[in-house]
């Protein structure tokens, strides 16, 4: 991919991996087991891709040590998770040259910004006073970093990324195109016959090595900030509301949204479309399933679903129409019910 090369023995010293097989075989960079050729490794960590085990033609494939017997292709790396063995071996390949300290000759910078000797500011980016960008901070092209924002030790806002103002970010974050954090929460009074707005004094904190995708947005504060504990992973357009707690190491998918002031535990994992009402809290290490709507805290580990699955549409229609007679069935069976103890 980049001219970079292994051998297989070479990976298994640095990621401590078994082997199976010719440890001199060469290794330029990484594939599907589908699409993988003959200097190409490759990984089996789902039981259903096993038939493509057979017709691989991986130079070497990352395998449980259950399936390194397995026919196909002749060498083995063995892994106790062979994908998170394979993460760990394809960043080795991602080539991304490194940007140049200094700032853009088109970038505007406030007098009263601090920006670090090591940081790169590219191309009309905006910061404005009061913030502070650190070493080996990286600013894409059109980032804006608004009033008393911090863009911690080597992270990068990859680009278009507006950090509206009071954004806090530690070290190593990496927040992709079109996102936008520190914006106002959505927070109204309602006076007889109209709004009041209610102004959003905090601000926003993201913990170290986290990760935002694209297009989501993190509302700051009303009063308190808006906390992302560190390793937290977003995934793109996700809705992250004024107030809300996440815990660290917590992963959410695309299109989820968090209303405000809810508290979302460590170690969680939510997946895409699923809603959580404001001001609930979601226990450590809960897993809610996609489309899931969080209407009540949940206090106990564990998994949790709400959406109906797919069903072909005529039985749908059938069993809505059922739907609504569902309380008239329900007060029926308890009058039976009644009856038959009396």
């Amino acid at each position: 991919m980049n001219g970079v090369a292994f051998t297989v023995a070479e990976l298994a010293e640095r990621f401590d991996l078994g082997v199976r097989g010719d440890g001199t075989c060469r290794i330029t960079g990484v594939a599907t087991l589908a699409h993988a050729g003959a200097e190409q490794v490759s990984f089996l960590a789902n039981p259903r891709y096993r038939a493509q085990l057979q017709t691989s033609t991986a130079a070497a494939v990352i395998v449980r040590a259950a399936d390194a017997d397995l026919e196909g292709a002749p060498v083995r790396l063995i892994a106790s998770d062979p994908y998170v063995a394979f993460a760990k071996i394809a960043a080795l390949f991602e080539h991304r040259p490194a940007p140049s300290p200094g700032v853009h000759p088109s970038a505007i910078i406030a007098a009263t910004a601090v920006i670090s000797a090591g940081a790169s500011i590219g191309p009309l980016c905006v910061v404005e006073d009061g913030a502070v960008i650190e070493d080996g901070a990286v600013l894409g092209a059109h980032c804006l970093v608004g009033r008393d924002c911090t863009v911690g030790a080597q992270s990068r806002l990859v680009a278009r990324v507006t950090l509206v103002e009071r954004v806090r970010l530690g070290r190593r974050v990496l927040v992709h195109p079109g996102a936008v954090l520190g914006a106002d929460g959505f927070g109204l009074a309602f006076e007889r016959d109209h709004w009041i707005k209610v102004p959003q004094l905090g601000g926003v904190r993201i913990g170290d090595d986290c990760e935002i995708g694209a297009n989501t947005t993190i509302d700051r504060g009303a009063l308190e900030d808006t906390v992302l504990e560190e390793d937290v992973r977003l995934d793109n357009q996700i809705q992250i509301a004024h107030n809300v707690h996440i815990g660290a190491h917590t992963a959410i998918a695309g299109c989820a949204a968090v209303a405000g002031s809810a508290r979302i535990g460590r170690y969680c994992l939510i997946g895409g479309a699923a809603g959580i009402l404001g001001h609930l809290t979601v226990a450590d290490r809960v897993t809610i399933t996609a489309m899931t709507l969080v209407t009540h805290s949940i206090r106990e580990a564990g998994e949790y679903s709400s959406a109906s699955p797919m069903q072909e549409s005529r039985l749908w229609r059938r069993n809505a129409a059922r739907i609504r007679h569902l309380d008239e069935l329900a007060r029926r069976v308890a009058a039976i019910d009644k009856g038959s103890t009396q």
